[in-house]
């Protein structure tokens, strides 16, 4: 089956997306990433009203390969996190993009998102890994 990697977002060298919504910013990880890491069992992220560094550290997904960290992709503060992962690690596996997301973020500098990959960039670079 061929990944996905849908045009509304942009992506990050370290497997991240973010997707423009309105004011905010929705942050999950890539099929690609979701692909490698396997089944996962457990997955950690930061509070509502926590801030994010791009480049940066702000939670983990565990598989029972690996226990991989998600890095930023912005800059912002966390206005939303998926419960419904949390709860449920293996939404992250079934629908990436969709129930599988992660944070919804309030960007402190937009313009962050110029810097990430468009889909076909990123798919290259993936496909050709």
């Amino acid at each position: 089956m061929a990944l996905s990697y849908p045009d509304d977002c942009r992506y990050a060298d370290s497997h991240e997306y973010a997707k423009p919504e309105g004011d905010l910013v929705r942050v999950g990880i890539s099929a690609f990433a979701v692909d490698q890491l396997g089944d996962i069992v457990f997955v950690e992220l930061p509070d509502v009203g926590s801030s994010l560094s791009q480049g940066a550290s702000f939670g983990s997904v565990e598989s029972v390969k690996a226990v991989e960290d998600v890095i930023a992709p912005i800059s912002g503060t966390v206005e939303a996190r998926n419960e419904a992962v949390l709860a449920s690690p293996e939404e992250l596996q079934n629908d990436p993009y969709g129930e599988g997301w992660l944070l919804l973020v309030r960007p402190s500098d937009p313009a962050q998102l110029d810097a990430l990959m468009d889909a076909s960039t990123y798919a290259g670079k993936v496909d050709g890994h």
